[in-house]
């Protein structure tokens, strides 16, 4: 299996299966002098653990992370930084069932199709929501790299169930002490009464979640293939239930006129060019592929949780018509669990699109 790696200058190698031994992860990359602990990368893995909140699996983890490399005296060394998380509340038993069949919407299908029988069938293995921990984890030294810019990324659920929270009512800023890191005050309640009637009914809800990266510096990306878009859509879409990805207005301004979606570009103090600003930001604060200066904007449409309480018909490997009911503990949905997941990515993918500006500057 390749394709574990992720970044060009700031590398993100993550390992591990969900009813495994434990995940983790090898950030390779990370300049030296940046102070770096545990507690770091723990705030963080706390905030997409499971077990938490109304749509939450009852699977019961710590997450609780152990530094390998890479840090010495509180600061890293610019070695490889390696991380591992030990998996502690694994019931393999629950998918004793599933070893001959497909479970419809899971990842079950392509991996026969790809690795024939050679694959973990415990709860996903590789492609199981739980691998996300790792990219967490090398998401937080990435917000430590960004913050030392200036550089934040907040993220929120603006939708929940097909209930979404009013464009005026946003508050980025509020999110994380909300249940299901919303985005307004105003949508927990709503959420939690079409949450009670999902799970009485064995189904799951899908969302969309909102990404802000603010005080990105104008000039980030590359302006053909590796557009800083192009890479954010790469991090974003990597992660298993994402199935739809928007920049600033995205779908939005395919009905729009070019009058309308163009953002105005002002004169700012003393008429200095780099002090311009623009009137809107339709354009997500990504201009050609590179980013303008104003706040990085992104939208994330994340499917609903394959694992239903629902009998659904599938095959088995022998190509005969089969039933299944799965099993296990899963989520009721990805949100909230995925939010901190998508801003990790946001992070690692802006951090290492600074370190590569970075190094083309000198």
């Amino acid at each position: 299996m390749s394709g574990n790696t992720f970044g060009r200058v700031l590398r993100l190698t993550t390992f591990g299966e969900s009813h495994g031994t434990g995940l983790g992860g090898i950030l390779d990359g990370c300049p030296s002098g940046l102070p770096l602990s545990e507690a770091d990368l723990q705030a963080d893995l706390d905030l997409r653990k499971p077990g938490q909140g109304p749509t939450a699996t009852k699977r019961k983890e710590a997450d609780r992370v152990q530094i390998l490399s890479g840090v010495f005296e509180g600061v890293t060394t610019g070695t490889p930084i390696a991380f591992y998380i030990s998996n502690e509340d694994q019931r393999s038993r629950d998918y004793g069932n599933l070893a001959e069949i497909f479970r419809p919407g899971h990842a079950d299908w392509g991996y026969f199709r790809k690795y024939g029988d050679v694959r973990d069938y415990r709860g996903g293995g590789r492609a199981s929501g739980r691998e996300t921990v790792a990219r967490v984890a090398g998401g937080a030294i990435a917000k430590k790299l960004l913050a030392r810019e200036g550089i934040s990324v907040l993220a929120a659920c603006v939708e929940l169930g097909g209930i979404a929270v009013d464009p005026a009512d946003i508050d980025m800023d509020g999110a994380p002490v909300r249940p299901y890191f919303a985005a307004a005050d105003c949508a927990p309640p709503l959420w939690d009464s079409v949450v009670a009637k999902t799970r009485t009914a064995g189904d799951t809800l899908g969302g969309i979640v909102r990404i802000v990266a603010r005080n990105v510096p104008a000039g980030l990306g590359e302006p053909v293939f590796d557009k800083l878009e192009a890479m954010l859509a790469h991090a974003i879409m990597s992660v298993g239930a994402v199935k739809g990805f928007e920049v600033g207005e995205g779908f939005g301004a395919a009905a729009l006129r070019g009058s309308q979606n163009n953002d105005t570009i002002l004169p700012g103090p003393g008429n200095r060019v780099e002090d311009a600003c623009f009137s809107s930001n339709h354009a997500g604060g990504i201009l050609g592929g590179i980013s303008s200066g104003q706040d990085i904007v992104l939208r994330a449409a994340v499917k609903p949780i394959a694992s239903i309480a629902q009998e659904q018909q599938t095959i088995n490997k022998s190509g005969q018509a089969a039933t299944v009911l799965i099993g296990g503990r899963h989520d009721l949905a990805a949100i909230p669990r995925i939010v901190p997941v998508l801003s990790a990515m946001t992070a690692l993918t802006l951090a290492d699109a600074l370190l590569l500006q970075r190094r083309m500057d000198a």
